[in-house]
């Protein structure tokens, strides 16, 4: 990176390596694989290392009912706006460090290196700075993802969320009282959320571009769909009076399959998950539980899916001689973050000589969730070969930097402008 001027809070690249580390240590493996899932107790370890960090560098921490962590920095006074910024340290089943964590950790750094940008100018900041940990974006755990945000958001009723129960019946609520994260602090809605990520596809490598913006993100509708039968001897019971509720799923597993194969590009379809009961080599499965996701950019083609799936369904559960049953269904509307966030991204950038190059999220990410009820945007770091959710993720030290740096010339673009850093004129919401 160049040197840096006046319009950039140079951040610290050692102390945000080092902090990644430190990190990576809670539920990581020698192969790079992470094992964090929310509210274990490695979750629980890395909460308490991130408190450790807010308390040592003047930030004060904060808990709320569905143990969302905020760690808050005043630099203006009461009354200011918040700029709020992190993402989440939970992770999927051998996944890997770099997604959420990432976010979390650039978040300290870029606060960090704007309050000493402003204290070295003593320079009042017009704005005070909030990062936050979120609860269960990965939706591995407890479903659905994005959970904490959402409720934080308004989105998701808290009392629903805390009686959310992963596969072994246990609650996020009695996790939350297991590793000692059951808050009660009141959040007020920060005035902008920005999120550094790891893209998580390949266009930025292929590119060998540094840098991305989220400007639109996709829909998603997710089925908790149960396949009934009944439980019989797979030796002696004959073929033709099997009800094999496993085999019900696996036709509607390949029918998925072809749905997202009409649709091209627009479309992705799943199965992540299939749960099986009783689940023993020698029997006839009675019941078959699938995790189904459809995602779309397009809300027409998003309804389009999912009535195309019912009838496959159905069609499924006939061919097997079985049942179905709809347990669960969650939706997530497609949409566009903010504009002024974007343009104030892209200027930063643009300060280094670099483009940004803009991008669709197809994943979900908190500020997703957080985009209806205040200025948001995700900012992209390229992963190395496109890899996420996989020990072999990752992002080199030199694009964290340069990311983080990026995050932290907005805050301070911010700090130093205001709110109108990030709505300039002529950018719509």
């Amino acid at each position: 990176m160049p040197d840096v001027v006046s319009k950039h809070a140079p951040i610290n690249p050692s102390r945000l390596q080092a902090m990644m580390e430190e990190l990576s240590a809670f539920g990581g493996g020698p192969d790079g694989s992470m094992n964090r899932l929310t509210l274990s107790k490695e979750d629980g370890a890395a909460r308490n290392w991130l408190g450790r960090w807010f308390a040592s560098n003047g930030f004060v921490q904060a808990v709320d009912a569905i143990g969302n962590q905020f760690g808050s920095l005043s630099l203006a006074g009461a009354n200011a706006p918040v700029i709020m910024v992190g993402s989440h340290v939970d992770s999927q089943p051998n996944g890997g460090r770099f997604d959420g964590a990432l976010g979390v950790v650039s978040a300290c750094e870029a606060v960090l290196a704007v309050s000493e940008r402003l204290k070295a100018e003593n320079k009042l900041s017009a704005c005070n700075f909030q990062v936050v940990n979120w609860t269960n974006e990965e939706g591995a755990r407890f479903q659905p993802s994005l959970l904490g945000s959402s409720v934080f958001a308004g989105a998701a009723e808290l009392e629903w969320a805390l009686d959310r129960a992963d596969g072994d019946g246990v609650t996020v609520r009695q996790s939350l009282e297991q590793i000692g994260y059951a808050g009660g602090d009141k959040i007020a809605l920060p005035d902008a959320l920005i999120e550094l990520h790891i893209e998580g596809d390949k266009v930025l490598f292929e590119a060998s571009e540094k840098f991305g913006i989220f400007t639109r993100f996709w829909g998603a509708t997710k089925y908790r769909l149960a396949f009934l039968g009944r439980q019989a001897h797979t030796g002696p019971t004959p073929m033709a009076e099997r009800r094999d509720a496993l085999l019900g799923a696996a036709y509607l597993i390949a029918d998925l399959k072809e749905i997202a194969g009409e649709r091209g590009s627009d479309l992705h379809t799943s199965v992540g998950r299939l749960e099986v009961f009783p689940n023993s080599p020698n029997t006839v499965p009675s019941e078959a539980v699938l995790f189904i996701e459809l995602r779309s950019g397009s809300p027409d083609v998003l309804a389009e899916a999912e009535r195309m799936m019912k009838i496959r369904m159905e069609a499924a559960a006939k061919k097997a001689g079985v049942t179905y049953e709809i347990r669960a269904i969650d939706r997530r509307k497609a949409g566009r973050f903010f504009p002024g966030l974007i343009s104030l991204a892209e200027r930063m950038v643009a300060n280094y000589g670099e483009t940004a190059r803009h991008l669709d999220t197809i994943g979900g990410h908190d500020a997703v969730a957080m985009s209806s009820v205040c200025p948001s945007i995700v900012l992209a770091v390229r992963s190395r070969d496109g890899v996420i959710h996989h020990p072999t993720e990752f992002t080199s030290a030199e694009d964290q930097a340069f990311g983080t740096q990026v995050l932290a010339d907005m805050l301070y673009a911010i700090a130093s402008e205001g709110l109108q850093a990030a709505n300039p004129k002529g950018a719509a919401a």
